[in-house]
């Protein structure tokens, strides 16, 4: 489409996958703290902020922890992330993903990240993206984690293009909610293309040249 400008994609779930480092570190944390924690609870951490996503777990557990408890168990499940993640290799980059950026930069789109990671270019720099994008847009630049919008507002500023000539490229719904309340279109993989105000359902990223052209 000649109005979309920018494509901005969010990290995790979308470009590449870290799911099972997050719930790697997010168990270890749970066990040592004898709260129960699974694959289920973990998918309504999808998107959510480190804090947040604390609080959800947490909802289990047989005490009240205080906000400095909380905020060393933050910090704890960050440091056993951080370290999973030397585990990640361009192999983590499909080649769809690959070729369809590439596509899409050839096309003339800018493209930027916006993820709410504050580990977002270590994880770029592990699959081999560090420097492709036009813009970054993480969660060391905002103070406020999806389903707010500011991380994509930052993004479309960084690029000096406005939210209605920008599609944000999610896999959770928090993603979508986040881009309707900032004026952006979207497009969602998995359970995002379920959203109500999802603008395209994707049913794999390569969809995207298609809705580009």
């Amino acid at each position: 489409m000649d109005n979309i400008k920018a494509v901005i994609f969010d990290l995790d779930g979308v470009i590449c996958s870290t799911d099972k480092y997050h719930y790697l570190a997010w168990k270890q944390v749970a066990d040592e703290i004898d709260v129960y924690f699974d694959e289920k609870i973990n998918n309504r951490l999808r998107g959510v902020s480190r804090m947040d996503s604390l609080n959800i777990i947490l909802e289990r557990a047989d005490r009240t922890f205080s906000q400095e408890e909380k905020n060393a168990l933050a910090e704890k499940k960050n440091g056993i992330y951080v370290e999973l993640l030397d585990r990640m290799s361009e192999q983590d980059l499909s080649g769809e993903v690959k070729s369809t950026l590439h596509t899409l930069r050839d096309e003339g789109h800018l493209l930027a990240i916006g993820s709410s990671s504050k580990n977002t270019k270590k994880i770029l720099r592990r699959i081999g993206l560090s420097d492709y994008f036009d813009a970054v847009s993480d969660g060391t630049n905002i103070s406020r984690s999806k389903p707010d919008p500011e991380v994509f507002l930052k993004a479309a500023e960084m690029l000096s293009v406005s939210p209605g000539n920008s599609l944000v490229v999610e896999d959770a719904k928090a993603g979508i909610s986040a881009a309707a309340a900032g004026g952006f279109l979207s497009a969602g993989l998995g359970e995002a293309s379920e959203h109500e105000s999802v603008t395209y359902k994707l049913n794999s990223f390569s969809d995207l040249i298609d809705i580009l052209n």
